[in-house]
Formats: C-alpha cells, sequence, structure tokens
C-alpha cells in the first residue's frame, strides 16, 4: 500500500484526466463536442481532467463508449 495512500489517489485522478485528454485529443474532440457525445457536462468533464473530480461509473462508461476504449485503459 502507498505510504501517503491520499497523494497516491490524487496522482492517479490526475493520471486519468491526462489519458482521457489524450484520448479526446486523438480522437479529434474539442472539449464541447466531447461534453456533447459523452452526454456529461463540460465542467464536469474539466474537473475530471484537472483530478479534482471523482468521476461516477456511469461517467467513466460514456467516456470510454465514445473514445471506444475499454473503462481499463482509462484507469490503468
Amino acid at each position: 500500500m502507498p505510504r501517503d495512500l491520499d497523494q497516491w489517489i490524487t496522482d492517479r485522478s490526475r493520471d486519468l484526466g491526462d489519458r482521457v485528454r489524450h484520448l479526446r485529443l486523438e480522437a479529434n474532440h474539442t472539449q464541447e463536442s466531447f461534453a456533447e457525445a459523452t452526454g456529461i457536462d463540460r465542467r464536469t468533464l474539466q474537473r475530471i481532467k484537472a483530478g479534482t473530480s471523482d468521476p461516477r461509473s456511469s461517467d467513466l462508461l460514456r467516456i470510454a463508449a465514445v473514445l471506444d476504449q475499454r473503462v481499463s485503459v482509462l484507469v490503468d
């Protein structure tokens, strides 16, 4: 187990946000087109990207579906 669990979680959350951003750009989505495609509010997506919000499982499923990825790719 990590020594500082809170920091480890924060780091993993930021990693998730970075992966989502990278895959979104690879898929040629703007923030707005991605928000529309996923049905997730743009501000919520920004919080996920920044690692300041814990996404719901349904959000991760929507993001993965739009990006044509497995959820495990996002959270690995």
